[in-house]
């Protein structure tokens, strides 16, 4: 079993060499308001409430710890996703109705079913139990994550994927509905299933957590960090971009490539004829 310090050592690895804008979260999923680590920020405490995807941001640009429960997270359908409060299907899926995010009520059971799926079968069993969760920026946590979420530009996440599936295998996959991204993908679809998820950033990354329209992250079971930081820029050998990126320049080009460069060659050298150059 890895210890916390592998993996905040792993953590700082993957966030120096791959030149992250922000830190990667580590997500520890808990049961007990115990487990809270002391100098962890929480917002109910201050009067307050947040999302979860608020919380990311917190993390992994300001270096916070944040504890969140029900009490401390005003975006209540992520609560009822997560089971740390009390809800029926069909009281989630008539909130969603009221919030105009699809057109009836056919179509957000189309998308609550795509939830179920995403979720799997094991996903009441495995969520029982559990209030809340702590993130924090991984080279700096105090508990074991369960999840790592990483925020980048599409180069960071090519590389990421690439060492991911460096030996054929742990393949991301994803299904897309513009909502849940963060929360649910970035840390509790793989808490759930064990497998990696792409995040596009959605609706409430984007209107309350400040996530900036180039950004796009990849959630993973936390122990995969190990197997990024491994086979980071491995793929190709020599010919990997890297990071900063060494792309390809063109060679044994010329003016030929367009039509007005070669004309102002000829240009050139009638003027140099007529100074009998």
């Amino acid at each position: 079993m890895r210890t916390l310090e592998e993996y905040t050592k792993a953590g700082k690895s993957v966030y120096d060499r791959l030149h992250l804008a922000s830190y990667p979260v580590a997500i520890k999923y808990i049961r007990s308001e115990v487990e809270i680590p002391e100098g962890s920020l929480r917002p109910s405490a201050m009067g307050q409430q947040a999302s979860l995807c608020q919380a990311f941001t917190y993390a992994r640009r300001f270096g916070f710890s944040i504890a969140m429960t029900g009490q401390d997270n005003f975006c209540t359908a992520a609560t009822a996703w997560h089971l740390w409060e009390e809800a029926t299907p069909d009281e989630i899926i008539h909130s969603q109705i009221l919030q105009g995010w699809h057109r009836d009520l056919e179509a957000e059971t189309g998308v609550w079913d795509l939830y179920i799926k995403r979720w799997g079968k094991n996903y009441p069993d495995k969520m029982k139990g559990h209030i809340g969760f702590v993130c924090a920026p991984l080279q700096d946590a105090k508990l074991i994550p369960d999840s790592v979420l990483i925020y980048g530009n599409s180069l960071n996440l090519m590389h990421l994927i690439h060492a991911m599936v460096y030996d054929g295998k742990d393949f991301p996959s994803s299904d897309f509905s513009g909502f849940g991204e963060s929360c649910q993908k970035g840390g509790f679809v793989p808490y759930l299933t064990g497998v990696p998820q792409i995040v596009i950033p959605g609706f409430g990354d984007h209107s309350v957590a400040a996530t900036h329209e180039t950004e796009v992250a990849m959630g993973m079971p936390a122990e995969l960090i190990f197997k990024v930081a491994e086979n980071l820029f491995k793929t190709g050998g020599g010919m990997n971009v890297g990071q900063p990126p060494r792309t390809m320049l063109a060679m044994s080009l010329t003016e030929g490539i367009t039509p007005g460069w070669p004309y102002l060659r000829e240009r050139f050298e009638e003027h140099k004829q007529e100074k009998g150059g």
